[in-house]
């Protein structure tokens, strides 16, 4: 075997152990899904991963902070007040429990359900604070308001 041949083969070598290392590199760096929480108003739903979620563990304030502003792929779904909203949640956030809150604040107290129904009424109603047009809805992982785990948010815009 010629010296051009032995360094041909020690090339191809390297860059297959670059490659594989690369291909490793990036399968590291892969994400796992956040559990997925769900709004459905009639026929239509729309899912959702997690806005900020730390596997289960409680955000920091400055992790939330950050989060609450990423508002860009907010998924949104039409509300006529007559309708039932039905919001489903992982087990995984049920076991830990969650909390809905509107427009940033608490809406309904702690459930280990899986399945929760509320009247499409109550979300643009000035007796609860949410009248307007649209109102944001968060489902907050975690049995204290002080503490969340997990933050899932949805827009819910009022039928015409």
């Amino acid at each position: 075997m010629t010296s051009l041949q032995s360094a041909s083969r020690r090339r191809r070598a390297v860059a297959v152990a670059g490659a594989v290392s690369a291909g490793l590199l990036l399968l590291s760096a892969c994400e796992k899904p956040t559990p997925v929480s769900t709004v459905t108003v009639g026929d239509s739903s729309v899912n959702s991963e997690a806005l900020c979620y730390n596997d289960g563990k409680a955000l920091d304030a400055a992790s939330l902070a950050k989060c609450v502003k990423n508002t860009g792929d907010i998924k949104s779904i039409t509300v006529d007040q007559d309708e039932t909203v039905r919001f489903g949640v992982d087990p995984k956030i049920a076991d830990e429990g969650w909390i809905l809150l509107v427009n940033g604040r608490q809406f309904t107290d702690v459930s280990k359900k899986t399945y929760r129904t509320i009247p499409g009424s109550a979300f643009f109603n000035a007796q609860y604070g949410t009248q307007g047009a649209s109102n944001t809805v968060s489902v907050q992982m975690g049995e204290k308001v002080e503490v969340p785990k997990g933050l899932w948010t949805f827009k819910l815009k009022k039928a015409s």
